[in-house]
């Protein structure tokens, strides 16, 4: 059989299924890469600006970009991929999808199982009273946004020197500890605590699938790797992937 075909009936065959997903299937969406190369917004990059020094010394400026990127993501559409993914939830009778984007755009498919583990990007947490709300509001009315409390309001992401948030962590692990395959979806695989996610699961057992736009360091250890659009081969993985 060809790994094509190995990687359908492992799908297929899992009752015990963890997905992670980083911002290449996103950026089939039109969603930019908001680090790196290409990620300059006016004259900052994501890395000036997405960290709790930044928004202490100029609130206003953090959310402007916020604010823009929120316009963005609006726009974006889910793909052909994110929906391939809704399909294995719905067949897997144990399904976790661990996300490093922060974009929604899982939810928007139709994916409900899902660990966000870098935050959404439409959660609002006041620096005061810690309280948390969704909004979708594109413009937003006022920058920065402020609380009922009066506190300000800042984007509930995880910033560049905050940790994860824990219980999220502990979850996403949890679930790559339990599961019969392991899919990775549309990262680099280099960024931790993220990148020991593949690890864990490859160690307890499961047989790890990559789909990504070029090889990464999991290449080589994956039983299945898959080089080309996320959006053209998780349809391709799923399709024939029905449960005999």
């Amino acid at each position: 059989m060809t790994d094509l075909e190995n990687a359908r009936r492992w799908l297929a065959e899992a009752g015990r299924l963890c997905v992670l997903t980083g911002a290449g299937i996103s950026a089939e969406s039109g969603v930019p890469v908001f680090r790196g190369p290409g990620g300059l917004w006016r004259q900052y990059r994501a890395e000036e600006l997405a960290t709790p020094e930044a928004f202490a010394s100029d609130p206003r400026l953090v959310w402007e970009w916020y604010d823009w990127r929120r316009s963005v993501v609006a726009r974006a559409e889910p793909n052909a991929g994110h929906l391939a993914l809704v399909e294995l939830e719905r067949r897997a009778a144990d399904f976790t999808l661990i996300t490093q984007n922060v974009d929604g755009l899982h939810e928007r498919a139709g994916s409900r199982r899902v660990l966000k583990l870098h935050g959404d990007l439409w959660t609002l947490r006041c620096t005061g009273c810690g309280a948390e709300s969704e909004n979708r509001a594109v413009p937003l009315p006022e920058i920065p946004p402020r609380c009922e409390c009066g506190a300000l309001l800042r984007p509930g992401v995880v910033w560049f020197g905050e940790a994860l948030p824990a219980d999220v962590l502990e979850a996403a692990f949890s679930a790559a500890g339990r599961a019969e395959v392991f899919l990775v979806v549309g990262t680099s695989a280099v960024v931790q605590p993220a990148a020991s996610l593949p690890l864990a699961a490859k160690q307890a057992g499961a047989r790890l699938i990559e789909v990504n736009l070029e090889p990464t360091p999991l290449s080589a250890l994956a039983e299945a790797s898959f080089h080309g659009p996320a959006g053209e081969l998780l349809p391709q993985l799923v399709e024939a992937g029905v449960r005999q």
